[in-house]
C-alpha cells in the first residue's frame, strides 16, 4: 500500500515507521526538516520538507497513487484542507484527518472526512479507567 503521512510529530513518526516495517510504501510530509529525526535511522520510506495542504507539493510525494493519506499536523483547519484536497481532488481511496477539536471533529465526520479527535479519544480512555471499564 502507498501512504502519504502529512506530519511527522510523534504520532506521525511512529505511524510512518509501523506502516514502513509493514511492507507499505510510505511518504511523510512536514514543514519542518528537523521534524524527521525522530524517524528510525532505517526508515526506507520518504521525507518531503513542505505543506503538505499544497497540490503540487501532494503530487511531489505521488499522491496520483497514494492508497491512503492521513494528516496528522498540530493545526486542525490544515490537517482538514489537506484531508479534502486528498479526498475530493485527488480522489484517494481512504482519507483520515487528526481533528483536535470534537466539535469541529463532530461536524466534518457528519460531512463525510473520516477524522478522529484525540480529545474525544483520550477523554472516554479516562472515563473507562476511573470507572473501571476495559
Amino acid at each position: 500500500m502507498n501512504v502519504i503521512i502529512m506530519g511527522c510529530g510523534r504520532v506521525g513518526a511512529r505511524l510512518a515507521s509501523q506502516l514502513e516495517k509493514s511492507g507499505n510504501q510510505v511518504t511523510v510530509i512536514d514543514l519542518d526538516p528537523n521534524a524527521f529525526r525522530r524517524l528510525p535511522t532505517d526508515f526506507k520510506g520518504n521525507a518531503l520538507v513542505g505543506n503538505g495542504a499544497d497540490a503540487t507539493m501532494l503530487r511531489r510525494a505521488n499522491i496520483q497513487t497514494a492508497d491512503a493519506f492521513i494528516a496528522l499536523t498540530q493545526g486542525d483547519n490544515r490537517n482538514i484542507m489537506a484531508a479534502q484536497i486528498a479526498k475530493d481532488i485527488f480522489k484517494v481511496k481512504r482519507v483520515v484527518c487528526r481533528i483536535y477539536d470534537p466539535l469541529r471533529q463532530e461536524m466534518y465526520a457528519e460531512m463525510g472526512l473520516e477524522s478522529l479527535s484525540p480529545t474525544i479519544v483520550f477523554a472516554d480512555m479516562l472515563q473507562n479507567m476511573v470507572e473501571g471499564k476495559k
